[in-house]
């Protein structure tokens, strides 16, 4: 396949998977930032979690709000537990890769926080399994993912399944729908 033919190919399976999500998820959007919003209002925060690049969703939605999203205004308190090297290396090391999550969670995580796992496979063993702390711990629990079934779908309160099993369209989406919830929360939080 020459570059002409998978640029198409790919914008044509993008804007696919855009206007299925668009068609499926605007409720479950909706329930899921009036939520993040009653987490930060209530004094709680946002804690964001993930491998490779929902990782990087993870540190680029936790920065979106903590720093400033389109315009200046206070803080949002998110964090992302992917960027905290010594945490992530001694808890690989000493419990192993699937824990390194769920540990922080446990250290970390209080009543009233709101847990996002992101795995475009819902399957992650270490996100699952920081979830299901979360859960333990009383926090409020979302869940950004592919299309169902997935192990996370009895774990979040908050489930957002893009309606695709090509882990790059749903980065896309996962991406597009953080920035959206970045922009939902301020407007919850009269920020906008």
């Amino acid at each position: 396949m020459g570059s002409s033919e998978i640029f198409h190919a790919t914008f044509d399976e993008h804007l696919k998977v855009a206007h299925e999500t668009a068609k499926k998820l605007e409720h479950d959007f909706a329930s899921l930032a009036a939520a993040c919003a009653e987490a930060v209002s209530g004094g709680g925060k946002l804690i964001l979690f993930g491998n490779g690049g929902s990782a990087a969703d993870a540190q680029h939605i936790a920065a979106e709000l903590s720093v400033r999203f389109v315009k200046d205004r206070p803080a949002i308190a998110a964090l992302a537990l992917t960027t905290d090297t010594s945490v992530l290396t001694a808890a690989a090391n000493d419990m192993g890769y699937d824990h390194v999550f769920e540990r922080q969670v446990e250290a970390l995580g209080r009543r009233g926080d709101l847990a996002i796992g992101i795995s475009t496979s819902g399957r992650s063993p270490n996100v699952v399994l920081a979830l299901a702390a979360a859960r333990r711990q009383g926090l409020v629990t979302a869940a950004l993912t592919g299309a169902e079934p997935n192990a996370m779908k009895d774990l979040a309160d908050h489930l957002i399944c893009v309606p695709s099993t090509t882990t790059a369209r749903i980065q896309e989406m996962h991406i597009v729908i953080g920035h959206m919830l970045c922009a939902g929360i301020e407007s919850y939080l009269g920020y906008a």
